[in-house]
């Protein structure tokens, strides 16, 4: 009986890492998606920056000025490739705190079929017990009439 609280105070602690574990799936999943919007919403300023500036362009303009939209064009190329980058990592992330999370509902998974085991031989030992028991009563009137037959 010792044993299988044991077992159950341990299913208990694994029940609530993987609770913890599928809340930080939740959170990685989160943070992946506002770094994905993040990178989406400056691929459309990018886009709706070049269109606004190829309409001016298409009249006459100086040097400088597209200049400082080809430099300005540039670094935003830079951020959007910097923040494709971190939305990979924020995937490679959840990825990896969904194999966490299948590790932990493995834990919780093999816990409970050590308890449904330790309960199934725990029940059998006690019809074990009870069938024993119940053959001892019936040896003992048995028992009784052979030694009064034998007075």
């Amino acid at each position: 009986m010792k044993r299988l609280a044991l077992l159950r105070t341990l299913l208990e602690r694994e029940q609530k890492r993987r609770d913890e574990q599928m809340a930080a799936v939740r959170h990685a999943a989160a943070n992946a998606e506002a770094q994905q919007q993040q990178a989406d919403g400056l691929t459309g300023y990018r886009s709706e920056y070049c269109r606004k500036w190829s309409a001016q362009f298409q009249q006459a303009a100086q040097m400088e000025i597209l200049r400082s939209y080809h430099g300005f064009l540039s670094r935003l190329d830079q951020a959007i490739a910097q923040q494709q980058s971190v939305v990979e990592h924020a995937h490679r992330m959840v990825e990896a705190q969904r194999q966490r999370l299948v590790e932990r509902e493995v834990r919780v998974a093999t816990v409970e079929r050590l308890i449904k085991r330790r309960e199934a031989m725990l029940a059998r030992v006690a019809e074990r017990r009870d069938q024993k028991n119940l053959d001892e009563l019936a040896q003992r009137p048995t028992s009784a009439r052979a030694q009064s037959g034998m007075s």
